[in-house]
């Protein structure tokens, strides 16, 4: 239990860091790529990929899409967190399990149970209650979270491809990911600074360092909790999920002053029902 409430609380803090990253003029896309460092180093020490493994089978135009999307979505996550809050954009994330379970439906005819449909139906209906805008609130910008949502939802479907290519420790692909998405994050800078005129901040190194380190933290300590819950997966999907959605909710509204309607914490309350059903679905 405790390394799936450490991978809770690293979820969180990175959408802190970018919150906190404002009041120093922080580039979000500078922040992204130094985050990159940290993952890919973090992630050779720890892990200790091995590059022999890859093979000419190596799913590689899978890997480059992963790295090309993740780094663009964790843009948008940054966008969504200063335009919408760390309590929208947080339950943004973790709605976007329904893409690959619509992706599982739709494009793999995998069956679906009475729990999971209800799953499904509830949890858009949160998704419309969670991201209602209020009328005082000009800058309420939904296209943001609606990319975080659709974004780590088709990134999730990408990993799971690649798990199943078991000839390649699934730790090595990440590394090999990391590298790629580092790459096309150094693109992203670059133009911003020849193109678009951005200033380079030294402040972004220190930011992009820490969201690196409780970005790794969160993938190690949930790969660990599904170790320790080896015998009952649903707890850490669940656990997870709405640990994310109830910590982000109380984090941005307490320490952020973020304001939410009565609407979208009724969203937020049907985004737990949502994953519930989800998980008993798994459990069917």
């Amino acid at each position: 239990m405790l390394f799936l409430i450490l991978s809770i609380l690293c979820s969180v803090i990175v959408g802190v860091i970018f919150k906190i990253s404002r009041k120093y003029n922080a580039n979000p896309s500078q922040i992204i790529s130094f985050n990159y460092v940290a993952a890919i180093a973090l992630c050779y020490f720890t892990f200790s990929p091995d590059p022999n493994a890859l093979d000419n089978n190596a799913p590689l135009e899978i890997y480059t899409a992963v790295g090309i999307l993740l780094p663009i979505v964790f843009l948008f996550l940054a966008l969504s967190i200063k335009f919408m809050g760390i309590a929208k954009t947080d339950a943004a994330q973790r709605l976007s399990l329904f893409i690959p379970i619509l992706a599982a439906w739709l494009l793999f005819n995998e069956a679906f149970n009475t729990y999971k449909v209800i799953g499904v139906l509830i949890g858009f209906a949160a998704l419309l209650f969670i991201l209602k805008k209020q009328s005082d609130n000009q800058e309420n910008k939904w296209i943001y979270p609606a990319v975080v949502l659709f974004g780590f939802g088709l990134v999730d479907i990408l990993f799971k491809k690649i798990a199943l290519y078991t000839v390649v420790p699934y730790t090595t692909s990440l590394f090999f990911v990391f590298l790629i998405a580092f790459a096309v994050s150094i693109l992203i800078v670059v133009y911003k600074l020849l193109v678009e005129k951005e200033k380079f901040g030294l402040q972004n190194i220190p930011f992009g360092i820490l969201v690196g380190i409780f970005n790794f933290c969160n993938i190690l300590f949930y790969l660990k909790a599904h170790k320790a819950f080896a015998e009952n997966p649903s707890t850490v999907f669940a656990g997870m999920n709405m640990g994310v959605i109830v910590l982000g909710t109380i984090v941005g509204a307490y320490f952020f002053k973020e304001r939410l309607s009565k609407i979208n914490i009724f969203g937020l309350f049907l985004a737990l029902i949502a994953i519930v059903f989800i998980v008993l679905s798994q459990l069917q």
